[in-house]
């Protein structure tokens, strides 16, 4: 049997979650992050939940659908080809950068690389609004693990998108339960074929409650990371794909460098080379208030020449030429936002670059 459960709740456990018998579940073949529309009934005397009674709806399409849809895991991976453009109207310097350096597809598997107080959480938020503004049919879950809960409340006040959060107040079962229903939908949406983007922040944090709760298995990295710990993590980070039949997962996930915990540093180290796309911050910028405290030189996509055009990547290959020819990165960031502010988008930027 199973249960229904509300997005209020972040899909945990609660007194108004609605019973479906094994019947239904093996009869309809309905699984982990369906989106179930349907009628109910009361509580009968000893019973404790409503009950589904008829189902009208499974992910806004005809149950008789369920029958024909391929698994998750038998879809066919690909590399992203389909641009998610970040450029808002209002000309964020931040998102023009990140557009030009690391473009982001459809599909990617995305690693924003901090130390603490860099900016990861507005650089979150804005790739969070740009999305909603440019692609308004991408799906977009916000996944919020081992938060402040005022950063949770400011989360759901600035952005459109379904926040799901578990606060560092939480126990992490919690935790893992919350980012368990959140890529279990998004998998059910892509069968489906659609485009859902999961921002996660952090995958270190994530991973940190996984070495908690996961049975030891006698094997410990250093930092005192267990050998299994990164299992789930990696399955999830993992699952970040663009689909050949249609529909794509894009992941972008924090992670946490520079806090003093070696465990940290394991996790990252773990993670790094996983994803196709990576933006690293960095302390030096942000001390000096230059924001975005993107590395330029670090950050970038894999097969970016799939996401921009052949006029774009030449004017880009060339720009990191000039950049890298700089004394530092300092001097390379502050020029090129600098020259960015002298131009309206992007387009305009590119176009100055041979004049």
């Amino acid at each position: 049997y199973g249960f229904l459960r509300s997005s209020q709740n972040s899909y945990t456990a609660s007194p108004d979650d609605i019973y479906v018998s094994p019947q239904f579940i093996k009869r309809m073949g309905i699984r982990t992050g369906d989106t179930i529309l349907g009628e109910i009934r009361p509580p009968n005397p000893g019973e404790k939940y409503f009950a589904l009674v008829k189902i009208l709806k499974v992910n806004d399409q005809s149950p008789e659908r369920l029958k024909a849809r391929v698994k998750f895991e038998n879809l066919t991976p690909l590399h992203p080809i389909e641009r998610i453009r970040l450029e808002r109207s209002d000309g964020d310097i931040s998102m023009r950068i990140i557009d030009l350096l690391a473009p982001m597809g459809k599909g990617q598997r995305g690693l924003i690389v901090s130390p603490p107080r860099a900016g990861k959480t507005i650089l979150l938020q804005k790739i969070a609004n740009s999305i909603t503004e440019n692609h308004p049919e991408i799906y977009l879950i916000i996944l919020l693990i081992d938060e402040r809960p005022e950063e949770v409340t400011d989360m759901k006040r600035s952005v459109r998108a379904e926040v799901l959060s578990s606060t560092f107040d939480e126990p992490p079962e919690r935790h893992l339960q919350v980012a368990k229903m959140a890529l279990e939908k998004a998998k059910r949406m892509v069968e489906y074929g659609k485009d859902v983007v999961i921002l996660l922040d952090s995958i270190t944090r994530y991973a940190r409650a996984n070495n908690l709760v996961v049975p030891h298995s006698g094997k410990t990295l250093s930092g005192g990371v267990d050998s299994n710990a990164l299992q789930v993590p990696k399955k999830f980070f993992g699952a970040a794909r663009k689909v050949e039949e249609g529909g794509s997962l894009t992941i972008i996930a924090t992670a946490l460098i520079e806090t003093g915990s070696r465990m940290d540093e394991v996790i990252f180290e773990e993670f790094k080379g996983t994803g196709n796309q990576e933006i690293v911050l960095d302390r030096q910028l942000a001390d000096r208030r230059i924001f975005p405290a993107i590395d330029i030189f670090k950050s970038g996509t894999r097969k970016e020449e799939l996401l921009l055009s052949p006029e774009e990547l030449n004017r880009v290959w060339v720009l990191r030429k000039l950049l890298s020819e700089m004394s530092n990165q300092i001097e390379a960031m502050e020029f090129l936002i600098s020259k960015m502010k002298m131009t309206k988008n992007n387009k305009e930027f590119l176009r100055a670059m041979t004049s």
